[in-house]
């Protein structure tokens, strides 16, 4: 016990030491786990023989993170992938594969043992791409989405390369395929050799693995919301975490009763599940343990470096591990261009999936066991296998790099020839300049509407409002929108470097403009003040007024009443601003300008005695 405590002491200390300086000098999550591992492992050795054991429990957090992606796809959008599947998946595994095989057959390796290695290096690893993914906010991207459809590929092909190993055994095959069939659930880290299909015919065996499927489908559509009003009856928040593990646990141990990979079995259930009314729940019960588990995860595939290894050939290991990296990303660029990914949607997809992954570990071990593999060579392979992935975070930064070379490095649109001109310029479009040129142009008045962004120009003309395409920060553009004879300019930018630079220049050029503009936040109100704006409208502060409104009129107070407090705050405000303005310095952030502290305070204080005299009366007939 107090061995157990240590150890998992170590592994928590290691990642709240680690993943938080990672994260903070930009290299994200998965690399300071991995490093991480590394210094509690081969560094310090703190760590040691437990570590592929707990390498096995930590998988489980594959099997979570599959479970949780599941739930976000309705079955419909899993249907309109299977082109990407099939084709884009399929083709990378297939030409991965014959490469592979081809080179290590050109090194002098056996053809069997060549295909294994084809295999092995053909999959990437869906807990670290998937995980930076999410992170960086790319999943939705069309790179993002095209590398998680290799991914789930990849991991529905782990199963019938599981069955083809025991069959590359040349030497002592029967018995090689009689050891596979026991040990092949402890190669995934299953619990022992049970199974349900281990001493049935094949016809029969394939009866057993499809009604466990069906079962998960059926129990998925009909039995969940029984089960959970039933829990819902109990009142007890953890009965709901409870369930949420054990419908996660259950499945992957059905699954592995019957040979498949507990990954694809959650995977499938999350996909019928991504119409309950349940989903949101079950993602945040499961949510907490999936970050730990993968977290985990990273660690021991850090700790389980084998240094010595790499210390008698680092030539070889690092060669084979850049070398792998090289051709898998050829392989993926070239599918890329096939399937019409562009710009940073080609490097993403590409530079994503470039390493081995950790399903690599499962093949490489079963080979092992199956006598397919050396274990000197084994020892090799997983070693290049690790570095592969510790060297994934490296290459999501250079996709970084690429993605901003790429976005500077584009020709410039040549902007529209603007021949209208009105009393009002609205520049920017987005959200908040919809709004304000919809309700200006309903009244009767014409407006000229600027943007840089092609795409919202274009859906605009859709819905029958006309826009000019450009830079609204560009002099000339300005002018031929009319600024010179403009009654006002509202500045709508998302970006608010660029919205000040446009207000200042407005300025400069119209003295007696009305300027009208939209603030990120209060530091960009006073930045927008002294460029020159004369109504500045903080993007999220009326919407939020008046949910506070909201909030007042259901713990007590009139309508009426909470009307007037929120008419006196938003009085109070305006008039706080302009007098924090006065000792705001731009060169001092605000949490250490002492006066902007001190005024902030006094204004606060006024704001509460304000407050509490309108609400008097209330208050005394209470």
């Amino acid at each position: 016990m107090e061995h157990f405590l240590l150890q998992a002491s170590i592994y928590l200390a290691a990642a709240v030491i680690a993943v938080p300086i990672a994260s903070r000098l930009g290299f994200g999550s998965v690399l300071g786990y991995l490093a991480a591992g590394i210094v509690i492992g081969p560094a310090l050795g703190l760590v040691g023989a437990d570590t592929e054991e707990l390498q096995h429990f930590a998988e489980f957090g594959v099997v979570m993170m599959l479970f949780l992606i599941g739930l976000e796809l309705e079955p419909r959008a899993l249907w309109n992938m299977r082109h990407k599947l099939l084709g884009l998946g399929g083709l990378q595994i297939a030409i991965t594969m014959a490469l592979v095989a081809g080179g290590a057959m050109a090194a002098g390796l056996a053809w069997n043992v060549a295909i294994a290695l084809g295999m092995i290096f053909a999959l990437s690893s869906t807990a670290i791409v998937l995980q930076t993914l999410s992170e960086k906010g790319l999943i939705q991207t069309a790179g993002g989405r095209s590398a998680f459809s290799v991914l789930l590929m990849q991991d529905i092909a782990v199963i019938p390369m599981l069955a083809l190993l025991p069959l590359l055994a040349l030497q002592g095959a029967a018995g090689g395929a009689e050891h596979a069939s026991v040990e092949h659930g402890e190669a995934l880290g299953h619990a022992g050799g049970m199974s349900l299909v281990a001493d049935l015919p094949g016809w029969a065996s394939t009866l057993v693995t499809l009604g466990a499927v069906g079962a998960i489908i059926l129990t998925g559509v009909y039995a969940t919301r029984p089960v959970f009003r039933f829990i819902h009856a109990a009142r007890l928040r953890e009965m709901y975490t409870a369930l949420a593990l054990l419908i996660v646990v259950g499945i992957a141990s059905l699954m592995t009763l019957v040979g498949l990979s507990p990954a694809l079995g959650t995977f499938l259930a999350g996909v019928v599940l991504a119409n309950s009314e349940f989903r949101h729940e079950l993602e945040s019960d499961i949510e907490p343990f999936k970050g730990l588990l993968l977290g985990l995860f990273f660690i021991t595939v850090g700790a389980g470096i084998n240094f010595e290894v790499l210390l008698g050939a680092p030539a070889l290991i690092l060669g084979l591990t850049l070398g792998l990296i090289v051709l898998k990303g050829a392989v993926l660029y070239g599918l890329g261009l096939a399937f019409r990914l562009k710009g940073r949607e080609q490097w993403l997809f590409t530079l994503s999936l470039a390493q081995a992954g950790e399903f690599g570990f499962v093949l490489t071990s079963f080979s092992v066991q199956t006598g397919v593999l050396e274990r000197t060579l084994s020892q090799q392979v997983l070693l290049v296998i690790a570095l592969s992935m510790l060297a994934t975070p490296l290459l999501f930064l250079l996709h970084d790099w690429l993605a901003k070379r790429h976005a500077e490095g584009r020709e410039p649109v040549e902007p529209d020839e603007i021949d209208e001109s009105g009393p009002v310029i609205i520049a920017g479009i987005g959200r908040f300049g919809q709004i304000v040129n919809r309700l200006v142009q309903s009244t009767g008045y014409n407006t000229v509407v600027l943007d840089h962004d092609m795409k919202t120009i274009q859906l605009m003309r859709r819905f029958g409002f006309k826009g000019f395409f450009g830079d609204p920060t560009r002099p000339e553009l300005l002018h031929a929108a009319g600024l010179k004879n403009a009654k006002v300019l509202v500045a709508a930018l998302d970006d608010p470097e660029a919205s000040t630079r446009l207000v200042a220049y407005a300025r400069r050029e119209r003295p007696d403009l009305h300027i009208i503009a939209r603030a990120r936040d209060r530091t960009h109100v006073f930045h927008l003040y002294r460029a020159g704006a004369n109504d500045i409208v903080r993007e999220m502060f009326d919407g939020s007024l008046r949910a506070g409104r909201y909030v007042l009129e259901n713990i007590g107070l009139t309508e009426f009443e909470a009307a007037e407090a929120e008419k006196t705050f938003y009085r109070h405000d305006r008039e706080a601003v302009r007098e924090l303005a006065k000792v705001w310095d731009p060169d001092i952030p605000p949490s250490e300008n002492e006066a902007y502290i001190a005024r902030a305070r006094e204004l606060e204080r006024d704001l509460e005695t304000q407050l509490t005299e309108l609400l008097e009366p209330k208050q005394d007939v209470a």
